[in-house]
């Protein structure tokens, strides 16, 4: 690991004044899971490194006037995972964090480190799309901005963030009546593992219709990508398999994965109809009040009640 300064900035203009003055030499450090690793391999360098655990604003998680959710973007997954406003009102959320890491990971990885490394196959990156969220971007001039989840990744480890920007917060609108979600991944191994295909999904009922729908991909096209023409057919439908299978199907044709050694891209292809519809139906489930662990959810019973 190569020499480099250290600061630890208290708001976010002071980060984003240090973020501009090093000319795009310095790294933001929030959980520092993915961060330090690179440093020490020599993947990444750094003449500055941003420590923005001490800013309060990216560490809080808190709902606004609006009922929509703020979370700062340096807030540890295992806050998130265990706050219950967030496991009520975005269960695809709750569901993407706990996943990401064992516990130790989960206390320090935070779900802006998560976002800003912006990989294909980031947990919570669909399930951020599913639920509809949108991120601040703060400026060194004190303007921020908002961008929509599906557009913040442009490739591989690549984002939207420039000089002397970044990440301070996430802002999730309260969630519509009748809603719920989930997030589903397939993994060669049960834990902390990288996704093959992840789905994250949200779906609202009334008068037994549904009223509101989106569902985010993970790992099958160089960015996390928005289902939205399969998220728009299935408003006004009468949930059910078939009609969360046609979802699944019209998912599948946006999915533009690679092979590798993980897995084929028709495999992939195939699992985006298989997580769309099994995501859907749990979203469905969990409104109709059902508790559901999608991590030992059995699939080999067809005991729904769709």
């Amino acid at each position: 690991m190569t020499e480099f300064e250290y600061a630890a900035p208290t708001s976010v203009a002071e980060a984003a004044r240090l973020l501009s003055q090093a000319k795009g030499r310095a790294k933001i450090l929030a959980g520092g899971t993915d961060l330090l690793v690179q440093l020490r391999e020599g993947l990444r360098h750094a003449d500055l490194v941003v420590d923005v655990k001490r800013i309060p604003s990216m560490t809080e998680i808190r709902q606004e006037s609006s009922g929509s959710w703020r979370i700062g973007a340096a807030t540890p997954c295992q806050q998130i995972e265990n706050h219950p406003g967030i496991r009520s009102s975005y269960p695809a959320l709750a569901d993407a964090v706990r996943i990401i890491g064992g516990w130790q990971i989960k206390n320090r990885a935070t779900l802006g480190g998560n976002l800003c490394t912006s990989s294909p196959a980031g947990d919570s990156l669909p399930a951020l799309i599913a639920s509809h969220a949108e991120g601040i971007i703060a400026g060194e001039d004190g303007s921020t901005r908002r961008v929509p989840m599906e557009s913040f990744c442009t490739g591989p480890g690549k984002n939207v963030l420039q000089d002397g920007e970044l990440l301070e917060a996430f802002v999730l609108p309260a969630p519509p009546a009748g809603s719920s979600g989930a997030y589903l991944r397939f993994i060669p191994r049960h834990e902390m593992d990288i996704a093959v295909v992840g789905c994250g999904a949200m779906l609202a009922v009334t008068n037994g219709k549904i009223t509101a729908a989106r569902i985010g991909l993970g790992a099958v096209a160089p960015t996390p990508l928005f289902a939205e023409q399969a998220s728009q057919g299935l408003l006004g439908q009468v949930p059910s398999r078939d009609i969360f299978a046609q979802a699944g199907e019209q998912s599948r044709a946006i999915a533009r994965p690679i092979s590798d050694m993980r897995s084929p891209a028709d495999y992939r292809t195939h699992l985006v109809g298989v997580l769309v519809k099994r995501s859907l139906e749990i979203a469905f489930r969990r409104i109709q009040g059902e508790s559901i662990d999608p991590l030992h959810h059995s699939w080999t019973a067809e005991s729904s009640s769709l």
